[in-house]
């Protein structure tokens, strides 16, 4: 009943999704395109220079994968490729930059007008990433998905999807409450998101006067992003910039539905398309 409510609310929608080759993501899509093939638009951000070369990767990394075999079987290759040119629209751009860098005005307008409901699952998922850049994708983009939806004429919900992790390393029952803006796991300091790019910032320059290699500013960054962290109670880069990034879309939301999932180790496919897919090494 559920499943059919779902199917019955994505009919006729236009769908934005984040991250769009990442393995969660491609799940969504090949399970859109296969339980309700009658969606209005699919919009997939990738990282790409340009158009052509995100339909390219998208092809190669997404459309060619074992992932869409059950959906290629069931309405044969040649009807899957019309689905997806009349239905699926890559996009080039990257959640960092403000409207992700998209340069095409005409597809921004577009993308304004038509979307309903945007997926964020773009993210750097490394625990012990650099700082800068897991403060760039995980927050500040998070922050950059939600300026955008609120550019969007007709968005309905804000999907965004976090890391059960956010909640630390605790034991026993973990509530599912969301973040107040500012506070940490070790309830002794106060969690200011500003200061925390102001000392990126900081140390960028400090390692940049002291003329150290890229190898040596990578290191220096990682140890950063673990040391924040475990200042204000988190274990790693990764889960403390994801909370970062739910405490801001929670504080800046205002008036826009927004659901924030967060969902454990993701290892493989359950049920469907089919038993045991996996992408990885991990």
């Amino acid at each position: 009943m559920e499943s059919y409510k779902i199917q019955q609310f994505l009919e006729g929608k236009t769908i934005f999704i984040t991250g769009a080759t990442g393995f969660l993501a491609k799940i969504l899509v090949e399970k859109i395109l296969r339980v309700q093939p009658n969606v209005k638009k699919l919009y997939l951000l990738l990282r790409a220079s340009d158009t052509k070369s995100a339909k390219k990767r998208f092809h190669e990394e997404v459309m060619q994968i074992e992932l869409f075999k059950v959906l290629r079987e069931k309405i044969g290759a040649k009807n899957l490729n019309s689905l997806v040119e009349e239905k699926v629209f890559p996009v080039a751009g990257d959640i960092s930059y403000e409207d992700f860098g998209i340069e095409n005005s005409e597809i921004k307008d577009e993308m304004f007008k038509e979307i309903d409901i945007i997926i964020n699952s773009a993210a750097t998922t490394r625990f012990d990433e650099r700082y800068d850049i897991a403060m760039n994708i995980n927050v500040l983009g998070a922050v950059n998905v939600l300026m955008f939806a609120k550019r969007c004429e007709k968005v309905k919900i804000i999907v965004h999807v976090s890391t059960a992790y956010v909640c630390g390393e605790g034991e026993g029952v973990i509530p599912e409450k969301s973040f107040i803006l500012g506070e940490t796991l070790n309830k002794n300091s106060y969690l200011d998101i500003d200061m925390e790019r102001k000392v990126i910032e900081d140390k960028l320059k400090e390692l940049e006067a002291q003329n150290f290699t890229s190898k040596e500013v990578t290191i220096a960054m990682k140890d950063l992003g673990i040391q924040r962290a475990t200042l204000h109670g988190w274990p790693n880069t990764y889960s403390f910039t994801k909370a970062m990034g739910e405490m801001l879309l929670g504080h800046l939301k205002e008036n826009l539905q927004l659901v924030i999932i967060r969902p454990t180790i993701i290892t493989s496919t359950y049920k469907e398309p089919f038993p045991g897919w996996i992408e990885g090494v991990n």
